[in-house]
Formats: structure tokens, C-alpha cells, sequence
């Protein structure tokens, strides 16, 4: 018996693993670092076009594996290597029921105007419908709900906000830098040794300018039980950001405030999410934004939350005196840089902060998102690395 597919599209497939594989692998030899993941991307650059057609092909697969100026000679020589020069005998084509074979978009997404019209005379080629990738799961789960996810999306939200926890936020620092250009001050030992190279002469100028350094960043962190399905996963950021930042405090936040950031300084994050939850004995309950805020502006975070960003993760659903919180978030806001909260219920369609706590506190929030996502994450890191670190 034959041990070649039986199938036009099985055979198209292996075509395209082969073809593909060699070459990455002409692209290695010639220094383009290519893995598994550009690998990937190009089958899904195939996807997007008619990739019968040689040209198209060619062009696909180079937007997505070359990364520098320099790669796109080395690609057209490795491209020319593994599927032959246009126009010789040794040219290798796709065949045309490789679109068959290639990944399909999810159901219901808009389908790219093929460049080679089809006939209505020939049924197989018919049912040959391109559909190509027009979004990717990473990208679909940025926008899913934290509370929905799955266990296999949760991994893959947690390698997302791993990523995400890396962006803080940061400030001027009293220290100088050498400057690439005109700084504010002159660096005079940098022009002497300079002019060292022209006779003493200070014919190149040296500069020096403000240094920048972490700005502390306090996370504060809902754990009641109306946040319960969103609160594991914020605690899997804080743990990352506690891990990837050097000035990161962490707080769960009950019917009372419990410092967490030494439970959660390790790279286990199951074991870093067990300890945080024995140490807040709270856990699950009630909530008392108000009494939980006065202890930070009088406790050990007074001192952590001076001139920090002070970032709240909560639904607002509050069981203590709204005036007593509405007194604390102005005292906070007194002694800290920005104050921002991230509300996972304004994400629902037509909400509005009408809960005592969420209304109390908005006058005097900086920032108020969503945090139901990565999306919202997301949001929050583009705050810490743009506006709030200005």
C-alpha cells in the first residue's frame, strides 16, 4: 500500500509543513531568527491570501518572518532555495488545494475578496472557500470576561498579565544621566575627557540629565465575596507585578486591610495565591472600603502610599459609612500621585456607579476603567507607562 495521503488537502498540508520547514531552516543559516511561533504566524499569513499564486505567497511570508531591514535579502535568497526561481523548471507552486488545508477564521468572520475569480462549472473548486484567520484566540481572550475563562484560559491570561506586570509606572529621579543630546546641565568631566581627543580643545559638549526611577505602585485588591470571581485572577497580576517590579506593594482588602506582598514575593504563583489567601482571614466576606482605606493612610501605608499611584480593584459594593470613605479617599488623595480604580461591573452595558461606596469615592478617583479583562489590564499598563509616569 501507499503511504501517501489519500486526500488532495492531506497532501497539500504535508506540502506545506515541508515547504515551510525548509525554509526556516534556509532562514537560520543565513542569521534570521525564525522559531516556532513565526512558523506559525506564517501558516496563518497563507491563510490570509490566495496562496495558489506564487507572488502573494512570497510577499505574505515575508511581512511576517523578516523583522529587519536586513532579513529581506536573506529571505529572498531562502525563499528562492526552498520553492525554486520564478519562471524555471525547478520552481515549486502551492497547489492550489492547499487553501483547503490552511486554518480557518472563526465562524461568521468576513472573508478577504479572493484575487482568482472561481467558476460555477467546477464543484471541488467550488467548496475550496478561503477564510482566512481574521482574529487570533490571543486576541479574542483580551476581551473575554476573567470571570468565563476556562482552566486552559487562565493559563493563558496569566502568561498575558506576566507580560503586562512589567510596565510600572516611573518618575524623575534627583540623580543624572548622561544625556544623548543637550541636557539640562553640562557634564564637565565627560567634555574634559572628550577634549582629550582634540588637543584639549572642548569641541564636544557633554550633558547630563535627570535620571528616571520606579514609582511606587500599591495595588489594593477586593477580595470580598461579590469580587470573588475576578479576585484570583487580579491577585495572579499582583503577584506577577509584586515579582517583575522593585517598588510594588500589595493589599487584600476584606472587612479589614492585610498586607500580602510577602506572601506574594515568589515565582510559584499557586503557592504565592494559597499563602495570600491564609494570611487574609477575611477572605471571601464582607467589605469595608472606607475602614480599609484609613488604615492604609495610617499605617505602614502611609508610608508605601506617599507619592504613589494607588491603584483599587473593586465593584464598590461597600458595607460601612460612605462618608467615612469618601473622608479617607480624600486623604489619600492628598498623599498620593494619582488614585485609580478599576470597577470589573462598569464593563456591563449600562451600568452606573450607583452602589453608596462606588458613588462615594468617584470624585475623588483620577482614573476609573473597567477590570473584567486582560483588555482592562492592558489599559491600566498603557496608564502606568504613559500619562501617570510624566
Amino acid at each position: 500500500m501507499s503511504d501517501a495521503p489519500a486526500h488532495p488537502a492531506e497532501a497539500a498540508a504535508a506540502t506545506v509543513r515541508d515547504r515551510l520547514a525548509a525554509l526556516a531552516a534556509e532562514l537560520r543559516v543565513r542569521g534570521v531568527r525564525v522559531g516556532t511561533g513565526e512558523v506559525e504566524l506564517a501558516v496563518r499569513a497563507l491563510a490570509a491570501v490566495d496562496a495558489s499564486r506564487r507572488d502573494e505567497a512570497r510577499l505574505a511570508l515575508r511581512a511576517v518572518l523578516c523583522s529587519r531591514r536586513e532579513d529581506v535579502a536573506a529571505f529572498d535568497e531562502a525563499f528562492a532555495a526552498a520553492f525554486g526561481r520564478a519562471g524555471t523548471a525547478a520552481a515549486v507552486a502551492l497547489p492550489p488545494a492547499l487553501e483547503a488545508a490552511l486554518p480557518q477564521a472563526p465562524e461568521g468572520a468576513a472573508p478577504l475578496p479572493s484575487a482568482r475569480p472561481r467558476s460555477r462549472e467546477d464543484p471541488e473548486e467550488a467548496e475550496l472557500v478561503v477564510r482566512p484567520a481574521a482574529w487570533s484566540d490571543v486576541e479574542l481572550l483580551r476581551d473575554r470576561d476573567l470571570a468565563e475563562l476556562s482552566a486552559a484560559e487562565l493559563v493563558a491570561a496569566h502568561a498575558l498579565m506576566r507580560r503586562l506586570a512589567r510596565v510600572g509606572p516611573t518618575r524623575r529621579s534627583r540623580r543624572m544621566r548622561r544625556a544623548r543630546s543637550h541636557g539640562r546641565r553640562l557634564d564637565l568631566q565627560g567634555t574634559v575627557r572628550a577634549s582629550l581627543r582634540h588637543g584639549g580643545e572642548p569641541l564636544e559638549r557633554r550633558w547630563r540629565a535627570p535620571a528616571r526611577a520606579p514609582r511606587p505602585l500599591v495595588l489594593v485588591v477586593d477580595v470580598s465575596g461579590s469580587m470573588a470571581p475576578y479576585a484570583q485572577m487580579l491577585l495572579r497580576y499582583a503577584q506577577a507585578a509584586v515579582n517583575a517590579q522593585p517598588r510594588v506593594e500589595v493589599f487584600a482588602l476584606g472587612t479589614r486591610l492585610t498586607r500580602v506582598t510577602p506572601e506574594l514575593r515568589t515565582k510559584d504563583v499557586d503557592r504565592a495565591l494559597e499563602r495570600a489567601t491564609r494570611a487574609t482571614r477575611d477572605f471571601g466576606g464582607g467589605t469595608r472600603i472606607g475602614a480599609g482605606v484609613g488604615d492604609l493612610n495610617r499605617g505602614q501605608g502611609r508610608r508605601l502610599g506617599r507619592g504613589a499611584i494607588v491603584v483599587v480593584l473593586s465593584d464598590g459594593w461597600d458595607r460601612g459609612d460612605p462618608r467615612e470613605l469618601s473622608d479617607e479617599l480624600a486623604r489619600l488623595r492628598r498623599t498620593a500621585h494619582r488614585l485609580v480604580w478599576l470597577n470589573p461591573l462598569k464593563a456591563r452595558p449600562g451600568y452606573e456607579p450607583l452602589a453608596r461606596g462606588m458613588a462615594a469615592a468617584l470624585p475623588h478617583v483620577d482614573e476609573f476603567l473597567e477590570g473584567h479583562s486582560v483588555r482592562s489590564l492592558e489599559s491600566l499598563a498603557d496608564l502606568l507607562e504613559g500619562p501617570l509616569s510624566r
